[in-house]
C-alpha cells in the first residue's frame, strides 16, 4: 500500500513549481487531491483528473465560502507563496503587506476555515524558507513572513494535538522553480547569478521541486506519525554550514 493511498489532500499553489511537483508525487502515491490556485487552467495542467478550485487563499470571504463546500480532508499542503526582495528601509508598506498576505495570511485562513474539515490523524505541512530561520540581505518582508509561518505550524501542532492532527513546516532553500527563474532573468548576468546561488549550500546545487515534494509526502503520511511541531530545513546543508536554529 502506498503511504498516501486513500488520503484526501488539499494542495495550494498547485498550478506550478513545488505545488505542481507535490501534487503529482501525491497522486503517484494514490492520494485523492484537491488542487487550489488562482487560476483553473494551470491546475488542470498539473493533474487533469483532480478536483480543481480557483481560489485566492488570502481572501477571507472566499476561503470561508469554499470551506462550506469542502469535504473531509486528511492533509493540507499549504505551499502557495510569493517573494518580493527588499530591505526594511527600502520596502514600501504595500510590499510588506503583500508578503504577509501571500506567505502568512493565506496559510492562516486555510487553517482557520478548513480546520473543522480535517479528520482525526490528519497532517498539515506549510512551505516555509530557510531564510525564515537565518537572515540574509534584501529579503526582509519575505523572511519575516516565512518565520511567522514556521511559528504557525508550531502553534497548530499544539492546538490540534488533542485531535491527533500533526503540523510541520519545511524550511526550503532556493529551489529552481519558475518563480526563481524570473528573479534570475532580472539580474544583469543571469548565468553568473545562477552559479552563485547554486553554491550557497554544501551540496553545491539548487534544490529541485521534487526534493521538497518528497519531504512533504513523508510528512503527510503515517510514516511521520510522531513528527509534529517541527521546522525541517530542506536546503542542501545550508543550515549546517551557515548556522541558525530551528
Amino acid at each position: 500500500m502506498s503511504p498516501l493511498e486513500g488520503k484526501r489532500i488539499l494542495v495550494t499553489g498547485a498550478g506550478s513549481g513545488i505545488g505542481r511537483a507535490a501534487a503529482r508525487r501525491f497522486r503517484a502515491e494514490r492520494a485523492a487531491l484537491v488542487l487550489v490556485g488562482r487560476r483553473i487552467e494551470p491546475l488542470r495542467e498539473t493533474l487533469a483528473d483532480a478536483e480543481h478550485v480557483a481560489l485566492d487563499h488570502t481572501d477571507d470571504a472566499a476561503v470561508a465560502a469554499f470551506a462550506t463546500t469542502c469535504g473531509a480532508l486528511d492533509g493540507l499542503f499549504l505551499n502557495a507563496g510569493q517573494f518580493i526582495p527588499g530591505t526594511v528601509e527600502s520596502s514600501p508598506l504595500a510590499d510588506f503587506e503583500q508578503m504577509v498576505a501571500a506567505n502568512l495570511r493565506g496559510p492562516w485562513l486555510m487553517c482557520h476555515h478548513l480546520g473543522p474539515r480535517l479528520r482525526r490523524g490528519a497532517s498539515v505541512v506549510i512551505t516555509g524558507s530557510n531564510i525564515g530561520i537565518r537572515a540574509i540581505p534584501d529579503t526582509a518582508a519575505y523572511s519575516v513572513a516565512k518565520a511567522a509561518a514556521h511559528m504557525l505550524a508550531r502553534v497548530l501542532a499544539v492546538e490540534w494535538a488533542p485531535r491527533g492532527i500533526r503540523a510541520n513546516a519545511i524550511a526550503s532553500g532556493p529551489v529552481h522553480t519558475e518563480m526563481l527563474a524570473e528573479r534570475l532573468r532580472e539580474n544583469a548576468d543571469p548565468t553568473a547569478a545562477l552559479a552563485a546561488l547554486s553554491k550557497v549550500n554544501p551540496l553545491g546545487r539548487l534544490g529541485r521541486e521534487e526534493d521538497v515534494a518528497g519531504l512533504a509526502a513523508y510528512l503527510l503520511s503515517d510514516d511521520a506519525a510522531w513528527v509534529t511541531g517541527t521546522v525541517i530545513p530542506c536546503d542542501g546543508g545550508a543550515m549546517a554550514a551557515f548556522g541558525g536554529t530551528t
